[in-house]
């Protein structure tokens, strides 16, 4: 597999680097501990939102700092959280006075490493709170978790809760519409190939050139079945499924349709889906209000996509609509 890349181990760091030459107007990039934080320092009496994880999902979650999203990123080596130490850093630069809220997806390494950086930033009276995103439906346990993992909706949220946190709500406020969002969202993904982790230098996985893998997760983990390659309709029809039974979603709702790609998967196809799962949704009654395309939470250069719905109410809507401007999601202002 050819990569753009130098030496394997030295991949995060250059990125680091790479996203604070190209967006320095936006972000200040931190490299002993590795944390990014939104330009400015802290705003005080305004909630700080954190998040963080394993690189390799780009843009998430360094290209969502910035005005209305998140106030700081932590990045992990590849596939792999990041440690206490630099979620503690992130947490202490960007704690204006009105407490901090974690998003953390829920893989086991990112809850632990959250957990114990949240109870040493307590130690340092800082008031924090954790919302931990469970929207795929696709598998209860995986090689990575316990109960569901956290996938694309992660986006939504802090997108939400950033702007909760933009209008001066409270700590108790931001938290209780994070807990809403992460509650009222539900996703499924489908790959086509695998994604080569650059430092293994081989794929995570294998699937024969006319298979895919149904409900795959974000680092490669099996999701609920391999089957035979599908026209798109069809695995639209297979993802969407799962997802309107879960919550579930009925007749009369609006919802936001989030489709999005895992990095190897050109926006023509991407549309292909989306059109589909509109499609699907207006015979049932569901009315798509909102809507997003691209590749946000991404699995290095896999092909394949996933679909998330937010049931979405006059608030949620409102706090999406809000003004954003980080480097991979803006509108507004």
């Amino acid at each position: 597999m050819k990569k753009l890349i130098n030496d394997p181990k030295n991949v995060v760091d250059e990125a680091a680097r790479g996203i604070e030459a190209a967006h320095g107007d936006l972000v200040d990039v931190f490299y002993d501990p590795i944390y990014i934080v939104r330009t400015g320092g802290p705003v005080q009496g305004k909630v700080a939102l954190v998040s963080g994880g394993g690189s390799g999902h780009e843009p998430l979650h360094g290209g969502f700092v910035g005005f209305g999203m998140l106030d700081a990123a932590v990045p992990g080596p590849v596939f792999t959280s990041p440690t206490p130490d630099p979620i503690v850093a992130a947490t202490k630069a960007v704690d204006g006075g009105a407490g901090v809220l974690h998003i953390v997806k829920n893989y086991t390494g990112d809850v632990l490493n959250f957990e114990t950086a949240a109870d040493l930033a307590s130690a340092e009276d800082i008031e924090v709170r954790s919302v931990i995103i469970n929207d795929d439906v696709a598998v209860k346990d995986s090689l990575y978790t316990a109960g569901r993992r956290g996938v694309a909706g992660t986006v939504l949220v802090e997108k939400i809760a950033g702007a909760s946190a933009e209008r001066r709500d409270d700590l108790d406020t931001v938290t209780a519409i994070a807990q809403k969002v992460n509650d009222q969202t539900r996703s499924m993904g489908v790959a086509l190939t695998p994604c080569v982790v650059p430092h293994a230098g081989e794929p995570s996985f294998t699937l024969a050139d006319d298979e895919i893998e149904i409900g795959i997760g974000i680092h490669g983990e099996p999701g609920r079945e391999r089957i035979k390659l599908e026209p798109a309709d069809a695995i639209v029809d297979r993802l969407l499924g799962p997802i309107l039974e879960d919550l579930p979603f009925a007749s009369g709702d609006k919802v936001l349709l989030f489709v999005n790609g895992m990095g190897g998967t050109p926006q023509i196809e991407l549309y292909i889906v989306f059109r589909r799962a509109a499609e699907v949704l207006k015979e049932k009654g569901i009315e798509v209000t909102r809507s997003l395309v691209g590749n946000f939470v991404t699995s290095l250069e896999m092909q394949g996509a996933s679909i998330t719905l937010l049931k979405l109410d006059d608030e949620l809507t409102e706090l999406w609509d809000a003004p954003v401007q980080t480097a991979a999601l803006r509108w507004g202002r």
